[in-house]
């Protein structure tokens, strides 16, 4: 990503100007290391080398639809992961919002055995903190999840991605 100078400062730093949100979910009898792939695969982000990355929306950014990657791409990521076995129901999501006062924004990322209802709860309570701790409001809050019913016999597991690119 190149340097960019943001609110009359400059940095050597990159900083991302775009980010798209994605999910996905694997289901494999062999491993749960192959039910990641999977899912990550389903989210589009499987053949990238992912870099996790805290929960800071630059000011300026700007949110687009998700699309291709070069293979082997470092790719910055908020990546929420949840894995599973047989029986099991289990969740992965993010949230996002953008503060009131235009200076960019945050995610939340989180995972839970249970179902999304219940995930998108704690993600709304946790992006409450958030601003709370910053003394700041938040516009709407969105929200990315899935929910996997896991068969028996079988690995499973949730991801749910903020993806920031140059």
């Amino acid at each position: 990503m190149p340097a960019r100078a943001t609110a009359g400062t400059s940095t050597l730093v990159p900083v991302p100007t775009r980010f798209f949100v994605t999910s996905g979910k694997g289901i494999n009898k062999t491993s749960e290391l192959n039910a990641f792939d999977l899912a990550l695969l389903q989210a589009g982000i499987g053949d990238c080398n992912l870099v996790s990355v805290s929960s800071v929306l630059p000011i300026g950014i700007r949110q687009v639809d998700r699309g291709p990657i070069a293979r082997g791409a470092i790719t910055h990521a908020v990546l929420a992961r949840y894995s599973g076995g047989e029986g099991e129901v289990i969740s992965a999501g993010i949230a996002y919002g953008f503060r009131t006062d235009g200076q960019g924004g945050y995610v939340a990322e989180a995972h839970l055995h249970g179902t999304q209802k219940s995930l998108k709860e704690f993600l709304r309570w946790r992006m409450q903190e958030i601003a709370h701790f910053r003394g700041v409001e938040l516009r709407r809050i969105q929200y990315r999840t899935e929910e996997l019913s896991i068969p028996m016999d079988h690995y499973g597991v949730c991801v749910a991605a903020c993806v920031f690119l140059p």
